[in-house]
């Protein structure tokens, strides 16, 4: 079954990248988001046709996430979807006209690669679906993310990183969606043998993170570069749910001395993949 789980978690990656790149499109003809006023932002987004279209998709694309959660363990399937980043490049140059520079291209490789690299390092033991979890590794784990999620959204609105804002703002949209993936994959143990499980709080949890990804990312890509905006959500989306799978679940990632070089050099290259990002393309279209 962990198999099956995965070849789900492959198909969520391929239509999400092509989802963000579809919301991209229609949030930047959309009205300015502000978080002041939710429900207007919301409805001027929705007004664009491209940026519905996107939201279709991305529903579709996190039905398949859920559905490879409930099979796999998370820290695999978000490396798998995480591995796949590589390939934005051809629809975002095909399809949606996106120039992708070498730095870009440099960048999106090193996060495909290292990412992947997470997942080949993963112990044997790790090939079952667990959702079991400890209480306060969950709340430790969401109040950390959710915090830093936070100093990423401040950290954009300072007068030296104004340049960078939607790189900011998307890295703030993919911790939010870590957080809210771990509380989905919390309910997915909890949910089939007691529904009303639905109305404890994780579930708020994850429709608060999801909810906060929304506009986060929604404003990133109006005011940010869209392959580094998506790329650094993606990023920052799968290292916060690899690192929930490990920490809240008790994902196994081995003890052997390759599994721990290859953890290391997996990180190295996020790391570097993600100071590629801030390219010179996010800072002329934030001063536009």
């Amino acid at each position: 079954m962990v198999y099956v789980g995965l070849l789900f978690a492959l198909a969520c990656a391929l239509t999400a990248q092509v989802a963000l790149l579809c919301k991209h499109r229609g949030a930047a003809v959309a009205p300015a988001v502000h978080i002041r006023h939710p429900l207007r932002s919301a409805a001027g987004l929705f007004r664009a046709k491209w940026f519905a279209i996107g939201f279709g998709i991305a529903l579709a694309a996190w039905a398949l996430q859920v559905m490879a959660m409930s099979l796999a363990p998370l820290s695999l399937v978000k490396a798998v979807i995480a591995g796949s980043l590589a390939l934005l490049v051809v629809p975002a140059q095909r399809w949606f006209g996106h120039r992708i520079g070498r730095r870009e291209l440099i960048g999106l490789g090193l996060s495909g690669v290292g990412l992947a690299l997470l997942a080949v390092t993963m112990h044997n033991a790790a090939m079952h679906a667990n959702s079991d979890y400890s209480t306060s590794a969950m709340i430790a784990f969401e109040s950390g993310a959710v915090a830093i999620g936070l100093m990423l959204v401040l950290s954009g609105r300072h007068e030296r990183a104004v340049a960078h804002t939607g790189i900011f703002l998307g890295a703030a949209a993919g911790v939010m969606l870590g957080v809210a993936d771990v509380s989905v994959k919390a309910l997915t143990g909890t949910v089939p043998g007691d529904p009303m499980s639905l109305l404890g709080p994780w579930t708020l949890v994850a429709l608060l993170g999801g909810v906060g990804a929304f506009f986060a990312l929604a404003r990133g890509l109006q005011v940010g570069g869209a392959i580094q905006v998506i790329a650094l959500s993606t990023i920052a989306s799968n290292v916060a749910a690899v690192l929930g799978g490990i920490i809240v679940f008790g994902d196994p990632v081995g003890g052997d001395p390759l599994a721990i070089i290859g953890r290391v050099l997996a990180f190295a290259a996020v790391i570097g993949a993600a100071a590629l990002m801030p390219s010179p393309a996010p800072r002329a279209a934030a001063h536009a």
